[in-house]
């Protein structure tokens, strides 16, 4: 199955398991995973009980801080191209058990079927979508980079969720090293490093003069660059921070277009609220934990939706907008908690009272 990769940047494979073969990749997930667990690298974020993508967000923007540039390493078709002997090498160094080692191979070598039924070997490569691939992408990596990164270049920190990773050096001659070293070491492990979309990016800050570039990346659906902050005493500096990306705002814009609020005529501002409070939750969860307003900028979107809805409800509102939006936010100032993204700050009082 083949679905979009976010700002249209191709499309990304996804093997679908049979019912049989997810039930006993779960199996072998769970007998092998708490073999493992305990020795991957503190850095490492991806598909691991007990950390998360905010972890490894947060970590960097530290680590921003510190180090002046960053490299955004992006390895070329991760999941297609891992070879099969060195993953098995890795298993085999965890465990000896003939089942176990039968099962992830016959996984890692059954051919895909696409859509028309055809049938297509596989020599490399562990699918996405299956119970079990997280975990031997994260094995493999283990050892082809966290690992190798300990060894040789143990004074270079770094964070990696799965195969995204972001690599923190003192300088732009340091940069260039590292990343070229980790090109090579890469390579000996049967991946590729992408030229095209690796960059070398100075965090410039209002502290960090001169200019380069790269001045900015995206980590996990977070754009780190140059941003307005304000200190302890109330004044605004210029410092080097994450706020939700690009790419994230506009695919949020996209699914709160896809509701059609305002053709939903029928239906009471209350279930309006069912409807899309998950979904917001899960944005505030994620895209508020840093940078807070970005998101706001993006949920703002949903009052104007929620101002056309009243104006397609209502006769006494049709054609006219700021009545809309009174109704709209009164109906705010009666329950603030009924639309999830009303708690964190773009409710549309303040709109109302700005158009006088």
């Amino acid at each position: 199955m083949e679905i979009p990769k976010p700002g249209g940047r191709g499309v990304r494979i996804l093997g679908v398991p049979t019912v049989a073969d997810r039930i006993a990749q779960t199996v072998v997930k769970t007998y092998f995973e708490p073999t493992v667990e305990p020795l991957f690298h503190p850095d490492s974020y991806g598909y691991r009980p007990g950390r998360s993508a905010l972890q490894a967000v947060g970590l960097c923007r530290e680590r921003c801080w510190k180090a002046d540039w960053v490299i955004d390493l992006d390895i070329k078709a991760f999941f297609d191209t891992i070879p099969h002997a060195l993953v098995m090498k890795a298993v085999r160094k965890h465990t000896d058990l003939k089942w176990v080692l039968l099962f992830v191979q016959r996984w890692l070598e059954a051919p895909m079927q696409q859509e028309d039924g055809t049938l297509v070997a596989r020599g490399s490569g562990s699918p996405q979508g299956s119970a079990i691939s997280p975990l031997l992408a994260n094995l493999f990596m283990h050892y082809a980079f966290d690992m190798w990164m300990r060894r040789d270049l143990p004074h270079i920190r770094f964070e990696r969720y799965c195969d995204d990773v972001v690599v923190h050096c003192a300088s732009r001659k340091q940069a260039e090293y590292v990343r070229d070293s980790i090109a090579r070491r890469l390579k000996e492990c049967g991946l590729e490093v992408n030229d095209g979309k690796t960059r070398i990016v100075y965090c410039r800050d209002g502290k960090r003069k001169g200019s380069h570039e790269h001045e900015r990346f995206t980590f996990l659906g977070y754009e780190y660059r140059v941003r307005a902050a304000k200190g302890a005493d109330g004044r605004i500096f210029d410092n080097f921070l994450p706020a939700m990306s690009r790419e994230a705002g506009q695919e949020i814009r996209r699914r709160i277009r896809g509701w059609r609020l305002s053709q939903r005529s029928s239906t009471t501002l209350r279930d309006l609220a069912k409807g899309v409070n998950p979904e917001v939750r899960g944005w505030i969860n994620y895209y508020g934990r840093f940078y807070k307003s970005e998101l706001n900028r993006q949920l703002e979107q949903i009052n104007q939706h929620l101002v056309r809805w009243a104006m397609q409800k209502y006769k006494r509102l049709r054609r006219r907008r700021l009545r809309a939006w009174r109704f709209i936010a009164c109906a705010a100032q009666r329950d603030p908690n009924l639309f999830a993204h009303w708690r964190i700050g773009p409710r549309p009082g303040g709109r109302v009272m700005g158009a006088g």
